[in-house]
């Protein structure tokens, strides 16, 4: 390690944990005090990659940790032992994780249990079911207890982690890394997805949650192929997770339709540039909730529960959960009715002004360096 320098280690396993966690590597790069370095599970491999490389950041440590249809226990195992093995050898002064994936849980346990300091990126958010995102609620949960500065992106997640009995002066509400990240590459020239009529309004659609498999899942397909029925002027994208519980399920009600583009997952660039041209977001995923309505997207959640009320509050994302019924008829009301359209359309981002990263800095520079 340079002389004077604190060593922060960077940890991401998935494509979300990639694109918030990116801000904060470049701003530590540029950080005289600070030796940073990256290490990769790879929970999710080409997904990761691809990420990586939009920002220009290449892992210093790569675990290499999926596997085909590997299960929880094993992945957790295998993540605790390989990580701990890591860090005896780098012996950071800090470990940063992101989020709420199986990654960030096993990292901040196998931090503690080499007595290393952990920064959580993204704390707080709840739903107060644990099953319910499964298994995410439970690894932000653990996470958040073993950890030294929780990194709150709004009041509502500093708030949920005081009635949980944290220590105020270890929250920092930074806003979230997500705006960061996309206001980085929105700017960029990012042409229309491939395959899309321009000339039709467009309907993006993301869904590959773990408790929605099974029938929720096979409801979510059905009211996306109703939708198509329904209005002649649209599109729908689906890039479909290759996950067989979502992709076999996906090809099989979909697959046929003339308006119902199923693909692989997109790359970021491509999503996001898909998220820019879309009139209409369906989705279960956290992140995506972030980022469409800060691009003026309304979202609709197939989702019972989620940890970010806060666009739900602003009116800007509406829960619909995957009942057939409430996903056709909100999505109806929305493509058929101007106004309604209008009211969700707002532009309003609760998550952040894009300055998150720096904040976090700030705040690791002042403690670090008061050691």
């Amino acid at each position: 390690m340079t002389l004077g320098k604190k060593r922060i280690l960077c940890v991401a396993g998935t494509r979300p944990e990639a694109i918030k966690m990116a801000p904060v590597i470049l701003a530590l790069r540029e950080a005289p005090w600070a030796e940073v370095r990256v290490l990769a599970t790879a929970q999710h491999r080409q997904m990761l990659d691809q990420v990586m490389q939009v920002f220009g950041i290449s892992p210093d440590i790569d675990l290499d940790i999926m596997r085909p249809n590997q299960s929880l226990p094993e992945l957790t195992a295998r993540l605790l032992a390989e990580l701990d093995t890591v860090l005896a050898s780098e012996q950071p002064d800090v470990v940063l994780v992101q989020g709420d994936t199986t990654t960030v849980m096993a990292t901040a346990m196998a931090a503690f249990y080499r007595r290393i300091d952990v920064g959580h990126v993204e704390a707080g958010l709840r739903t107060g079911d644990l099953q319910n995102p499964f298994p995410e609620e439970m690894n932000r949960v653990v996470a958040g207890r073993l950890s030294r500065w929780h990194f709150a992106p709004t009041e509502g997640s500093r708030q949920n982690l005081l009635r949980e009995g944290f220590d105020p002066t270890a929250i920092h509400v930074t806003g979230n890394t997500v705006i960061d990240a996309l206001k980085n590459v929105v700017a960029r020239d990012l042409p229309r997805p491939e395959g899309i009529d321009p000339g039709k309004r467009l309907v993006l659609v993301t869904a590959h949650r773990r408790e929605n498999f099974g029938e929720p899942f096979r409801e979510v397909c059905r009211a996306v192929r109703e939708i198509a029925d329904r209005h002649e002027d649209i599109n729908i994208l689906y890039p479909v997770h290759p996950n067989p519980n979502v992709h076999d399920v996906a090809h099989a009600t979909l697959g046929d339709h003339p308006r119902i583009r199923l693909c692989s997952p997109l790359d970021y660039l491509p999503f996001v540039s898909a998220m820019k041209h879309a009139d209409l977001v369906l989705t279960d995923s956290g992140g995506v909730q972030e980022e469409a309505p800060a691009l003026a997207k309304p979202v609709l959640v197939m989702r019972r529960e989620t940890e970010r009320p806060e666009a739900v509050a602003e009116g800007v994302v509406k829960l619909v959960g995957t009942d057939f019924d409430s996903i056709v008829g909100e999505a109806d009301r929305l493509l058929r009715d101007p106004d309604a359209y209008r009211a969700m359309a707002k532009g309003v981002s609760p998550y952040g002004d894009g300055l998150a990263a720096s904040r976090i800095l700030s705040i690791l520079s002042a403690d670090l360096l008061d050691r």
